[in-house]
């Protein structure tokens, strides 16, 4: 169990349940009110509607109506013969006659009046009242971290004395005497008793009660108990999201919820989002997607669109058990975020702030230009050519580069009016340091309000984010503004109805060129050599000729503006006409409005003489834009039961879903302003004047669902035995009409052994025990237009090869086939989990072992012969299976010192094997039956050649051809491959898998053991927080130029400090002899390619451990806050990204290598922040 989630029903109890608390304790607000004014029994009226002859129907009555106790024998008074008319009566007069008829005393003590059977002879009436001296006492409730606790009952024991605290945690009552013990009570926290002691103020803090607490978990339309949950779902504590300095809540979710695996592959880029995934490999299916399904408030919706502070709880659904609900939309599982909500009281301000300074997390050395000048001569002579850079040229660099020149150009000897270019400059420039700033600085601000009254309730929230990227040659930057409106009006005891509005935007501002040319980070290849300078020698900025080299295009290339629009609403409205019984309507609708303006300018250079030159011709606008409509009707019903020791509840509905995307791009040449990038201010033209044609293009898609679904919950013994049943029944638009619509079922069992009469020994030992299992099959229609449903010609547009009337004709081809037999991609699952508590929950852990079965994926298609005519259609052929387990372990515990302190462990892992694929000679560059997915296949190094002595004896025991398949010219420097196959030779036979020659399988990219460690601590105001992720198994091989340098031609050579360290034996090299270096001898294309075959010396470990966040925040004391109206003042700082532990080669970040180009991409940001959160 996740030690910080009894926080989340604290913080929820806070927003949702107050507004229930405050329902619930009506009764003791009007006693309180009625109990201030105590008055005797001949002032109080009682009226009686009609007409009473039972005595105890008539007491309760009187309970009812005037908050009186009346304590008596029930066998005493039942047969009391009393006839009571209706009409108004004094309490006094009342008790009098009740007195006289049945032959009954009453004497009330305060709010207590006991009724006795008066013996024979007794004078009657016999009523007798005794009134108690009243204190006035007054204070504030509030949680362990000093924050009011709105809706805790203060009550005065033995007594129907109470009353609530308001919106900001205060009260009032006038208890019966000054030694009257009060008892505090709120949801989630353990009950104080506190004796007056003629005290008249009293400001508690409570403690969370962690045995007791009954956590709601919001699970497919509707929550459940944590403790009665048999499916795997997992929550999140949302106090771990608060004050992380992070762009989207997905960064903020990474590493806190076991098996919610987040990834930044494509980097810091400021329009990059993570991507999500539930339990390892999804799915292989060519079009077929597997993400999982996210929700916000029960609409489909990007959590990215969301901010950290408007969020009320995360539950992550992984089974299908508790996703097949959602049916065919969440094979994959569920991500439910909750926003906040209305809650009844005064109005409740919270403001919060973060300002902070982001720098690049791994920003790699780049290499000094004469380093880099010996490296592309060393090339070279390896392979067989000579020296690029000549000794008058390796003068001139390294004059510069020691400070005796500030030159870093010659004119071209060629063409002295123009610089030379290619070998001829000699500057010294770190193209890292160039590209990336050393800091940039964020700031973000989010302000809500929320209040209403028991009828209507209402939360109104904004926030803003301003974020400057960290481009330093050019500049990026990234904002966004949300809005949230939420209401809910309870219109009759019956009926409610509920309206939630969320508008956002985000701008995302760029060079045009950082899309352009860049993969920049590729093209910090040839276009980011030492040698090229920034500036030329008369101080402009320069770039060579070519048109993909960056440096004037980034400065003055154009710019790319991309906005994005998204507005939801929903309304829900909740008719209850009977107890237990629960109808809901609901309407989900989204629009997404996109809008992109990218131009490119005529780029310029300068000549010697500083004057323009043309090194781009043409300038353009594209502008496009889209927009994404989404409807979904849902319409359920929910009714729930108990009788004895059973529980139940049914669930039965329909969902419905639209959806339809638009999509057009307009694109014309010859801006005529440079700075006015507007589509009617273009010519048409190119600088020349010379026509060209514009660009028009355009798509628009939809697809639809309908589904009906029914969930049966069963409970025995108060969570003795679980069970839950669902039913799912889906259709598709994305499928042929036969194959449309299908049954996924899915069941769940549960046994909490603790409730068992035999386990009571251990109870304060193991206090909760419980095992369950789950089976469920869901289908994904998460595909793309492999799915075709109607036979389609491919059209082109004035493509034909001839002309009609002087133009070219349009065409249509043969239509494609559709596969009769094509139909759902299915997703059978299996979960077993145990949940344990122990020493009253201090010690708590959650443990999942889980099996996934996806099945009748989309591979290729088959092989037929030629005649055919067109494409073979695709067919469901490809199996999948993934399984793994997820550990949760925490511990929290509070010392004398009043110390609280928990530690939270998360461990994920997960493998998958292929079990079906259309693979028969079981090549290895595919997929292939058997396999398990991520291997990597690699020869063994032996170790780099010292001397041609030991390469040719090496090759001399090769007798059947040597290395001679991976290359010619072998000598020092070079790799020695192990014949792991004797064959005499090396090579990779056919490279299948019964034929593999000298490959092997060196390691598995997958990654393995996924960790997330949660450390906390709170005392007298100050909080600490400390959060590690990492992955504690994964191969990785790189085989690209920013791995090896030299890689392939020599324009594409990367120049990093780290490639320097390559074979040298040369005793009169300028750098000297290196024997024991890591990279083989450098050399271009083949001749260096040969050594750079994936194989163990070069196998990466890309395990790590990463300081996520570290926070530190104090609380300042509610009694010096309260004075200026501040019931909450929090100020902190932190630190995100701040420490990473990895064996991996330093110009990789382990969180990005498998994005960008050869893991080279924007970078991650390490970011330190401070901030405050006040609540008024």
């Amino acid at each position: 169990m996740n030690v910080k989630l009894p926080k989340i029903v604290i913080r929820m109890s806070q927003l949702m349940i107050y507004a229930f608390v405050i329902c619930y304790s009506v009764s003791m607000v009007l006693a309180n009110e009625t109990i201030g004014q105590r008055k005797h029994l001949n002032e109080i009226e009682v009226v009686l509607t009609q007409d009473h002859n039972d005595l105890i129907a008539l007491i309760q009555v009187i309970e009812e109506t005037n908050q009186f106790g009346f304590s008596y024998t029930r066998k005493d008074i039942r047969s009391k013969p009393i006839h009571i008319k209706s009409g108004s009566w004094t309490m006094e007069q009342l008790l009098n006659e009740l007195s006289v008829q049945a032959g009954l005393s009453f004497r009330r003590i305060n709010e207590d009046i006991t009724v006795k059977v008066m013996d024979h002879g007794t004078e009657i009436p016999l009523v007798d009242e005794e009134l108690s001296a009243q204190v006035s006492v007054s204070g504030t409730i509030t949680d362990e971290n000093g924050e009011p606790l709105p809706g805790a009952t203060i009550q005065e024991k033995e007594t129907t004395i109470g009353t609530i605290t308001d919106s900001e945690g205060r009260f009032s009552l006038n208890a019966s005497s000054e030694n009257a013990v009060l008892v505090v009570s709120f949801v989630g926290y353990e009950a104080m008793e506190v004796l007056l002691e003629g005290r008249t103020t009293l400001n508690l803090s409570m403690i969370p009660d962690i045995e007791s607490l009954q956590e709601v978990v919001v699970v497919g339309f509707g929550t459940q108990k944590k403790e009665n949950l048999t499916g795997a779902v997992s929550t999140v504590n949302t106090r771990d999201l608060e004050a992380r300095p992070v762009r989207n809540v997905g960064q903020a979710l990474q590493g806190l919820v076991p098996g919610l695996n987040i990834t930044q592959s494509a980097g810091g880029n400021l329009n990059n989002t993570p991507s999500y995934n539930i339990r390892g490999l999804t799915t292989i299916g060519q079009g077929s997607s597997g993400s999982p399904l996210i929700l916000i408030d029960g609409m489909q919706g990007d959590i990215n669109t969301l901010t950290p502070q408007d969020i009320e709880s995360i539950s992550v659904l992984k089974d299908a058990a508790a996703s097949s609900i959602y049916g065919s939309r969440a094979p994959f599982g569920v991500i439910l975020i909750t926003t906040k909500k209305g809650s009844a009281g005064k109005p409740v301000i919270t403001y919060s702030n973060n300002f902070r300074w982001n720098s690049p997390i791994q920003q790699p050395e780049g290499m000094d230009s004469y380093t880099f000048a010996l490296m592309i001569n060393d090339a070279s002579f390896n392979t067989g050519q000579g020296a690029r850079f000549t000794q008058d040229r390796l003068d001139r660099i390294l004059d510069h580069l020691e400070g005796r020149t500030t030159d870093a150009l010659i004119p071209n000897p060629s063409n002295p009016t123009q610089w030379g270019y290619d070998f001829d400059p000699y500057g010294n420039t770190d193209w890292f340091d160039v590209m990336w700033k050393d800091g940039a600085p964020s700031t973000d601000h989010a302000i809500s309000v929320r209040g209403g009254t028991s009828d209507v309730k209402y939360f109104l929230s904004a926030s803003y984010l301003h974020q400057n990227g960290l481009l330093e040659l050019s500049y990026d930057d990234y904002n966004r503004y949300n809005v949230i409106a939420k209401v809910e009006a309870k219109m009759t005891d019956w009926a409610t109805i509920d309206y939630s509005g969320r508008w956002g935007r985000q701008n995302v501002d760029e060079p045009t060129w950082y899309s352009k040319a860049f993969n920049i980070n590729r093209h910090l290849g040839r276009r980011g050599w030492p040698t090229l300078p920034v500036f030329d020698n008369n101080g402009y900025y320069w770039q060579q000729l070519g048109q993909y080299d960056f440096t004037v295009g980034m400065v003055d290339g154009g710019r790319n503006n991309e906005q994005e629009d998204w507005t939801y609403h929903q309304v829900k409205l909740t008719l209850e006409p009977i107890k237990g019984w629960k109808v809901f309507g609901q309407l989900n609708a989204q629009i997404t409005d996109s809008f992109n303006n990218w131009y490119q300018k005529v780029l310029y250079n300068r000549d010697v003489s500083g004057n323009p030159v043309v090194i781009l011709p043409n300038s353009s606008v594209t502008e496009s834009s889209s927009r994404v409509n989404f409807i979904n009707p849902n319409v359920y019903t929910e009714y729930s039961k108990s009788f004895g020791n059973h529980f139940l509840k049914v669930l039965v509905g329909s969902q419905h879903e639209y959806y339809s995307d638009r999509w057009t791009t307009v694109s014309r040449d010859g801006l005529i302003v440079s700075n006015l990038p507007v589509l009617n201010l273009t010519s048409g033209t190119d600088i020349n004047g010379n026509p060209l044609t514009p660009s028009v293009g355009g798509t628009r898609n939809e697809w639809a669902t309908a589904g009906y679904f029914s969930r049966i919950n069963y409970d025995f013994g108060e969570g003795k035995y679980l069970a839950e049943l669902n039913f799912r029944y889906d259709g598709t638009s994305r499928f042929r009409e036969d194959k449309r619509w299908n049954l996924f079922p899915s069941f769940s069992l549960g046994w909490n052994v603790a409730r068992e009469n035999f386990w009571q020994p251990l109870e304060n030992t193991v206090n909760d025990l419980k095992f369950r299992a789950s089976y469920g099959v869901l289908g994904n229609q998460n595909t793309s237009n492999y799915y075709p449903t109607y036979v389609t010609m491919p059209v082109g547009i004035a493509n034909g090869s001839w002309l009609v009337n002087g133009a070219r004709t349009n065409t249509a081809s043969a239509p494609g086939l559709i596969s009769s037999t094509l139909g759902w991609e299915s997703v059978e699952s299996y979960n077993f989990g145990l949940d344990m508590g122990l020493f009253q929950n201090r010690l708590t852990a959650s443990l999942d072992y889980f099996i996934r079965y996806t099945n009748d994926m989309i591979g290729p298609a088959p092989e037929l012969p030629d005649i055919l005519g067109t494409a073979v259609p695709r067919t469901n052929n490809t199996d999948l299976k993934t399984y793994g387990f997820e550990l949760n372990v925490a511990w929290q515990d509070q010392l004398d010192n009043d110390l609280r302190y928990d530690v939270r462990l998360l461990l994920f892992d997960s493998q998958s094997e292929i079990l079906n694929y259309p693979n028969p000679t079981g090549n290895l560059n595919q997929y292939r039956q058997g396999q398990t997915v991520g291997e990597i296949w690699g020869y063994t190094t032996i170790g780099i050649a010292q001397t041609t002595e030991e390469m040719d004896a090496h090759l001399n025991g090769l007798t059947n051809g040597g290395q001679n398949a991976l290359g010619a010219n072998w000598d020092a420097g070079d790799i020695m491959y192990e014949d792991a196959n004797g064959d005499g030779k090396i090579d990779n036979g056919s490279n299948t898998e019964d034929d593999h020659g000298d490959l092997s399988i060196i390691g598995n990219s997958t990654p393995r053991y996924s960790l997330g460690l949660n450390l906390g601590a709170d005392w007298k105001g100050f909080d600490f927080k400390a959060f590690f992720q990492g992955i504690m198994k994964r191969d990785y091989f790189q085989g690209s130029n920013y791995f090896w340098g030299v890689h392939g031609s020599i324009w594409e050579t990367v120049a990093i400090a780290e490639h320097s360290d390559y074979f040298r034996n040369d005793p009169n090299h300028p750098k000297g002899v290196n024997l024991d270096s890591y990279y083989p001898r450098p050399a271009f294309g083949g001749s260096g390619n040969k050594n750079h075959n994936t194989q163990t010396a070069y196998l990466q470990d890309a395990s790590y451990l990463r300081l996520k966040n570290v926070q530190l925040g104090y609380t300042i004391p509610v009694q010096l806050t309260q004075r200026a109206a501040i019931s909450k003042f929090r100020i902190y700082v932190s630190a995100e990204n701040i420490l990473t532990f990895t064996k991996l080669a330093p110009m990789f970040d382990p969180e990005t290598i498998d994005g960008g180009y050869g893991g080279n991409v924007y970078p991650l940001s390490k970011i330190y922040s401070g901030g405050v959160m006040i609540t008024f």
